[in-house]
């Protein structure tokens, strides 16, 4: 063991990697798909397997695992004072109907690798330290996403997210049920004193900057809009141009205008449409009404609203220009994120003392630490994932990142947690 001192008493201590691979390996076979990714939606019988082999991993290293009445899975190591309200880390298992073996499932295993090194090494710490593998955080089969810490923290309510069904009618309770994971533990989530995430980016700046730890400081506000432009179908022959009401040149130029206004508002603005619906979708016909969405994001909440003010105004002009009526409807509103100071100075200084190339980054995506850092200190570990690549079976990460990554979450959670004893 190195001893070079991460602080006063706490000494440099790394992973072993090749069990954090091996353990990532096994468990992506659960649902693996044929282009090497995962197919594992929430609260399938592919999902109880994973929460299944997760668990019995958890109770093999000496940790006493419960679960609450939404799911999720909470796997403690005990402290010298177990009074001490614990340190928390975590992250999720269930994925896309295409995913990678790594996005969520990096953060689980790590945190049961630094378990199972606490163990090698005989540390005992202050206080417990608790892995959570978090329920539906994709959201892919049972919206919204992020449903297990979202009960946890508060934010959304146990009997709102147990009635809610999939596209077969099935509910959350149901699925519950059927795999046998519906807890009797209190959803009313118990105090932590520290709550850390290591995720793989799931973008492409670390890869770019040649980093190998992300210290995330934060998380984009996110603001979703569901848009609605109706004008009037009609033949695209006899209609000349300058009488028509086209809806889809309105949906064009909105496109444009959020791409300028994500670039306007660099670095950390970002702009997207991701659907485009045409009707009636025929080639000979001038469409008359466009569905289309919006997802504005932002690190500052001014610069946030500001964009989405912009928004309104270029589609008002647009409604004057083309004689298109548009009616824009909010269906996501996430404010900023700011991660606690200390969790994030304690990821960079142990980045920086295991000798790894770090750089501050943010969260441009939704994570279970985002609704914790409401109610404890919280902070997240990033590493690269190769090509920015994420939610897709094609999700590629490199053993050394995961272990470097896996290493600086065992460091923070021995700063949080506190050393009892060391033979």
């Amino acid at each position: 063991m190195k001893t070079t001192e991460l602080t006063p008493g706490i000494g440099q201590i790394t992973v072993n990697t090749e069990r954090l691979w091996d353990c990532l390996m096994t468990h992506g076979q659960i649902g693996h798909t044929s282009k090497g990714g995962l197919n594992r939606l929430a609260l399938t019988e592919l999902d109880k397997q994973g929460r299944d082999l997760f668990k019995t991993w958890c109770e093999e290293a000496g940790c006493t695992v419960s679960v609450d009445e939404i799911g999720n899975i909470f796997a403690r190591r005990a402290g010298l004072n177990n009074d001490l309200p614990p340190i928390m880390t975590g992250s999720h298992i269930d994925t896309q109907p295409t995913g990678g073996k790594f996005d969520g499932c990096f953060g689980v295993m790590a945190g049961l690798e630094a378990i199972r090194t606490l163990n090698d090494l005989k540390i005992q710490t202050l206080a417990p330290i608790e892995v959570v593998a978090w329920t539906n955080e994709e959201g892919s089969r049972f919206p919204p996403c992020m449903m297990g810490s979202g009960v946890f923290t508060g934010k959304f309510s146990l009997n709102d997210a147990l009635t809610t069904k999939d596209d077969a009618g099935i509910s959350v309770e149901d699925a519950l049920h059927a795999i046998g994971y519906n807890g009797n533990k209190s959803h009313i989530g118990h105090k932590a004193a520290a709550y850390y995430e290591a995720h793989i980016e799931q973008g492409p700046v670390l890869e770019d900057e040649r980093k190998q730890v992300g210290v995330v400081i934060g998380a984009l506000g996110q603001k979703w809009f569901d848009i609605e432009i109706t004008g009037v179908e009609a033949h695209a022959g006899p209609t000349p141009m300058h009488l028509r009401k086209d809806a889809s040149l309105a949906g064009a130029e909105i496109i444009q205008f959020i791409n300028e206004l994500a670039l306007k508002n660099t670095p950390h603005g970002r702009g997207t449409v991701g659907c485009f619906d045409v009707f009636p979708g025929s080639r000979n016909v001038i469409p008359g009404r466009v569905r289309m969405t919006a997802d504005l994001r932002h690190l500052e909440s001014g610069v946030l609203e500001t964009m989405v003010k912009d928004l309104h105004i270029k589609i008002n002009a647009l409604d004057q220009k083309y004689g298109v009526q548009t009616v824009i409807t909010p269906t996501a509103d996430f404010p900023p994120i700011a991660f606690d100071s200390t969790c994030v100075s304690n990821v960079r200084e142990a980045a920086s003392a295991l000798g790894y190339p770090n750089m501050d980054v943010v969260s441009g995506a939704g994570h279970d630490a985002i609704f914790m850092a409401d109610v404890t200190s919280a902070g997240m570990i990033f590493v690269p994932c190769e090509g920015g690549i994420s939610h897709n079976e094609l999700e590629r990460a490199k053993a050394v990142d995961l272990g470097a990554g896996a290493s600086v979450l065992l460091n923070v959670l021995l700063l949080s947690a506190g050393i009892a004893e060391h033979d």
